[in-house]
């Protein structure tokens, strides 16, 4: 939704804050420095030395992680730590499987048919939206037994990294001749998408299925220009029923021990209508892992924030993440009464529900990982380290000596409008009300054509985004519409002019009562013939809403949006400063770009016991029959509960490895030596949350489902022969 609203930034004068993927960005050599408008260096006499004695805190070799880049692969590390001689060729081979599912998961291909794996939660959406009539592929599954049986599914995609060039002179160039913070981020973001635009046209003169995507790296001290092949036919092949491929649903998230299915297969097409030829895939490994075995993920983390400093850690720990982890703690409440149950009610806000308590569940963990003061007292201590070096370099000191004070102050800032911003966390997404979300397209579509913008393809994309805000049932959009006034009251206070004008004085329970029983917007019909009519010319109720709300709405995000640009300045300078000491020894920071990352496979302790390194298909049925009387999230499909005799019920089901992954990974093919699949990552436990900030590997676990286990499930419980056949290798 950002993307869209960017224009907003020219027609109507505000803009909308960067995600964290897109804040979440490294410097080549030499160092470029960038005049940033800062004071006269006024260094201190001697640099404090954070009060950390308490804490046996070293500055570990990879605290920063071990996400690393295809443009810097890590063969001298991979020599050192596996004695894997990994080659360019080698490199080549993990990137070219290596797949973006969507916007927002990873996937492979897995045979020379272009069969692709992910997960099952990656493909939810898809599954659902191939599902026919009366069907309900989500609860009973899906197996193609023939090609023409697939299924496609409208707007996915997959992509396929082919190339890399760096272009960071070029992106830095634009900023050089303006002033200003917003203006200089704006300059680059333009010139990077101008670089896009010239080399896709370039590429697309060769092969139409061509794109580039010119990627942040190292909070925009580097840019690069990745070249993908994107493939637009992709159709559903299998995938098991979600109470397998989610089992143990919202309470097992983010745990281990787990026992989840969580994997379908799709299929690339081409412009025939033929199933994609490629020799891009990773074969199926044939024997399994064991304890202490190297294993490697390829794929799309989507944001760390590891390079920072430790000021605006402290900002996420007492500000951002309290108010997010608030917000999203009142929505979980509203949504999880209408999940669990074979409703029209349930199934409508099931995928909602899915994200919010997913998100919740991962900032609550994040937030705990900075209130521990072994975290902050390691970042303030590499800090620490940092700041000297620049201190002990006159040059350095010149340039970066007031870094970390402007860095600090403007968290201050940010603390002092950190209030305002909190009335509207999630606002605009569908996390909150969709009648709320519909009626703010609504606003933005109509403020552009009253300004006269031309841009007619622009404006159908806006429309077609608009369009697709589903329905949620109205006792539950109610209940959404009522938190976000209460959340603007905490915000405002009950004088604020705004609120008061929005709520002519009722309580908001009752504002909210109205809203739902007068608007036509709550249903998408009605919403498109006002989105055709003249949304804000029309007398529908939430109009006057949201001509009093969007304003002030747009007003706090263009003070964040200025507080981020300035953020991202600062960053980059950061890590212009950083590479200029260390070099590229640190991986940058996650930008759901590709990655490779290193692990083992480890089992660890945790409440006093010992999580082993797999567990098994026994692990399964003992959770169904200790736990499905508390929840039918423990519920296993019909042909699950009496499987065939020779299905061996000691086969490993879930892993466990110290690979390094957040966000984005999930789908990601879990690899051996010789890049043949051995797992599908699809999790994280609760004690890798923190390594957003931070990387240990202590018990921090990605946790994947074993290759073993897909291939016993596909024979013996839904008999997917054809898969089979393409995925396991022969033997001798």
């Amino acid at each position: 939704m950002c993307v869209r609203w960017a224009l907003l930034v020219v027609l109507l004068g505000v803009g909308c804050a960067p995600t964290a993927v897109e804040t979440a960005r490294v410097v080549e050599r030499p160092v470029i420095v960038e005049e940033v408008n800062e004071r006269p260096m006024t260094p201190p006499a001697t640099l404090e030395e954070p009060a950390v004695d308490e804490f046996d805190v070293d500055v570990g070799r990879f605290d920063g992680g071990k996400m690393w880049t295809f443009d810097n692969p890590p063969a001298d590390w991979l020599k050192e730590a596996y004695n894997l001689d990994a080659d360019s060729a080698w490199f080549a081979r993990a990137r070219r499987g290596a797949l973006r599912f969507g916007s927002n998961c990873s996937a492979s291909f897995v045979s020379a048919s272009a069969l692709i794996m992910t997960n099952h939660h990656c493909a939810r959406e898809s599954i659902a939206e191939v599902s026919q009539d009366e069907e309900d592929l989500l609860e009973v599954g899906f197996y193609a037994a023939a090609q023409e049986d697939e299924r496609k599914v409208a707007d996915l995609f997959v992509e396929q990294l082919l190339g890399i060039e760096d272009v960071t002179a070029r992106v830095h160039s634009a900023s050089r001749i303006v002033r200003g913070d917003d203006e200089r981020v704006r300059a680059r973001r333009n010139k990077a998408s101008e670089i896009e635009r010239a080399l896709t046209s370039a590429a697309a003169t060769q092969d139409s299925s061509l794109r580039v995507e010119v990627v942040e790296l190292y909070s925009g001290g580097r840019y690069a220009a990745y070249t993908f092949r994107r493939y637009d036919d992709v159709r559903l092949v299998m995938a098991p029923e979600k109470r397998i491929g989610y089992f143990g649903g919202d309470p097992d998230n983010f745990t281990y021990p787990r026992y989840a299915l969580d994997v379908s297969f799709f299929r690339a097409y081409d412009k025939d209508g033929l199933p994609v030829t490629t020799s891009d895939y990773y074969r199926w490994g044939r024997d399994g892992v064991g304890a202490g075995d190297p294993v490697f993920v390829v794929g799309n983390p989507g944001s760390t924030s590891r390079l920072g400093t430790v000021a605006q850690l402290q900002y996420e720990r007492d500000y951002a993440l309290p108010r997010q982890i608030q917000a999203l703690q009142r929505r979980v409440a509203i949504l999880r009464p209408f999940v669990g149950f074979e409703t029209d009610a349930a199934n409508a806000v099931e995928n909602v529900f899915f994200s919010v308590s997913n998100s919740f569940k991962a900032l609550t963990g994040q937030l705990e990982g900075l209130k521990d003061d072994t975290l902050i007292a390691r970042r303030s201590a590499g800090e620490y380290e940092l700041r000297e070096a620049i201190f002990k370099s006159d040059s350095l000191s010149a340039h970066y000596g007031t870094l970390f004070q402007n860095m600090e102050e403007l968290q201050l800032s940010k603390r002092a409008e950190a209030q305002r911003a909190a009335a509207f966390a999630f606002f605009g997404t569908e996390a909150g009300s969709h009648v709320l979300m519909r009626a703010l397209y609504g606003y933005y579509y109509a403020s552009l054509q009253r300004r006269g913008f031309v841009d007619e393809d622009e404006l159908a994309n806006i429309r077609k985004e608009a369009l697709a805000v589903e329905d949620l049932p109205p006792e539950v959009e109610e209940s959404l519409v009522a938190v976000r006034l209460e959340e603007l009251r905490e915000a405002l206070g009950t004088q604020d002019p705004t609120f008061r004008g929005i709520t002519g004085g009722l309580v908001v329970d009752t504002v909210a009562a109205h809203l739902l029983a007068a608007t036509a917007v709550k249903d998408s019909a009605g919403f498109a013939e006002l989105l055709d009519a003249g949304f804000l010319g029309s007398d529908d109720a939430v109009v006057p809403l949201i001509n009093g709300l969007a304003p002030l709405y747009f007003a706090v995000q263009q003070q964040m949006q200025s507080f981020n640009s300035r953020e991202t300045l600062l960053s980059g300078r950061l890590a212009q400063a950083r590479f200029a000491i260390y070099g590229e020894t640190t991986p940058p920071d996650a930008s759901f770009s590709l990655r490779l990352a290193d692990g083992v496979v480890a089992g660890y302790s945790y409440n006093n016991t010992f999580a082993p390194a797999h567990t098994t298909f026994y692990g399964l049925y003992d959770h169904y029959h200790a736990y499905r009387q508390v929840s039918r999230e423990w519920d296993l499909p019909g042909r699950w509960l009496t499987p065939p005799s020779g299905f061996d019920l000691s086969t490993p089901l879930n892993l466990v490895s110290t690979n390094d992954i957040t966000g984005g990974n999930s789908g990601s093919p879990l690899l051996n030596k010789e890049l043949e699949i051995v797992g599908l990552v699809f999790d994280g436990n609760i004690e890798s949350l923190p390594n957003v900030y931070l990387f240990t590997d202590r018990v921090a676990r990605a946790v994947s489902v074993d290759a073993q286990g897909i291939v016993a499930a596909l024979e013996h419980i839904y008999e997917a022969d054809r898969i089979l056949a393409e995925i396991r290798p022969p033997r001798d």
